[in-house]
């Protein structure tokens, strides 16, 4: 009988995703176990294809720490090999048949959150890359979408707050030079994305493709199936956000654009990853105690030349011409 193996992960789509190559490393250094994942209702769709999934469990929040002692409910019965709870709570050592417990303590500030995770088996210096798992169904369905072009360019032009989001018209910009003929995506089609409430974020990127380059995925809500399309697609430029570090566990080329977020915390990690930071450093844009939920977008000081220039050296290489 195949051991079984718990993994207890984020809320958000993005940490969910930094967490899913320690859980690669876990099920091939298991031989397949059977694999329980626990996260967030909104990252659980991440984990549907998860080799040998035998349980996905979704804990929406509840009052007074319910969602723990739904969970605990849950898994209490089981013999567990392996249980690894990357929210650091209580429960791993509160299951009783339980042969290996990992659980994290508290990580070096430097470290990133890929590293971070890696430290229950000592690896944060050679860390496990993301990787995510899609199924047929998702693949098919991205293959009806996402036509096998030579050049296609995905833009995530979202992120969960505005101050972090680089503005529409630079993305619109970026996007007529990218597959411009002298560009390295020449007529390449433009597939944009975002999420159920990112619509107005989106759309004036949407109206700035030619209709006939135009693909949308706006409003998109099947995180595989997106994660599908990126793979289809020859590169990612994006705001720091969860579909950010979809595309880069894709293996999808990826250019991440930062301002009040930390590179050193939350930079895309994958195969072929770069990142355009904000000329103006973090620490002035996030002063201690700053409230940025009604703040425009801190994220000007990136022009789309540095944009250009870090997405054509991803793809071309900086030695190109």
């Amino acid at each position: 009988m195949s051991d079984r193996l718990l993994f207890i992960t984020s809320t958000r789509i993005g940490d969910a995703v930094l967490t899913s190559g320690l859980l690669s490393y876990l099920i091939e250094e298991m031989n397949g176990p059977l694999v329980t994942v626990a996260c967030g209702p909104v990252a659980a769709p991440l984990f549907a294809g998860v080799p040998n999934l035998e349980r996905l469990i979704a804990m929406p929040k509840k009052k007074r720490a319910g969602h723990w002692l739904s969970l605990w409910s849950q898994v209490v019965g089981t013999a567990w090999h392996t249980v690894v709870d990357l929210r650091g709570s209580a429960m791993a050592w509160t299951l009783p048949l339980v042969q290996r417990r990992l659980v994290p303590g508290k990580a070096p500030e430097h470290l990133h959150r890929v590293q971070a995770a890696a430290t229950v088996i000592g690896r944060e210096a050679n860390p496990p890359l993301p990787h995510l798992w899609t199924l047929p169904h998702h693949r098919a369905t991205a293959a009806a979408v996402v036509p096998d072009d030579d050049f296609i360019l995905a833009l995530g032009p979202a992120a969960n707050w505005r101050a972090k989001t680089w503005r529409a018209e630079n993305f619109a910009e970026l996007a007529r030079r990218l597959t411009a003929e002298d560009g390295p995506l020449p007529r390449g089609k433009v597939v944009v994305i975002a999420g159920p409430g990112e619509e107005a974020q989106a759309a004036p990127v949407l109206a700035a493709v030619p209709e006939h380059r135009r693909i949308s995925l706006v409003g998109a809500n099947d995180l595989l199936t997106v994660a599908a399309c990126l793979q289809r697609c020859s590169l990612f430029v994006g705001n720091d956000s969860g579909l950010m570090h979809m595309a880069a566990a894709m293996g999808t080329p990826t250019v991440g654009l930062f301002g009040p977020s930390r590179v050193d915390h939350f930079g895309p990690c994958g195969l072929r990853t770069a990142v355009v930071q904000t000329t103006v450093p973090y620490a002035e844009l996030m002063p201690p105690g700053v409230d940025l939920r009604d703040s425009d977008s801190l994220m000007d000081s990136i022009t789309v030349d540095m944009v250009q220039h870090t997405a054509q050296d991803l793809l071309w290489g900086p030695d190109h011409g």
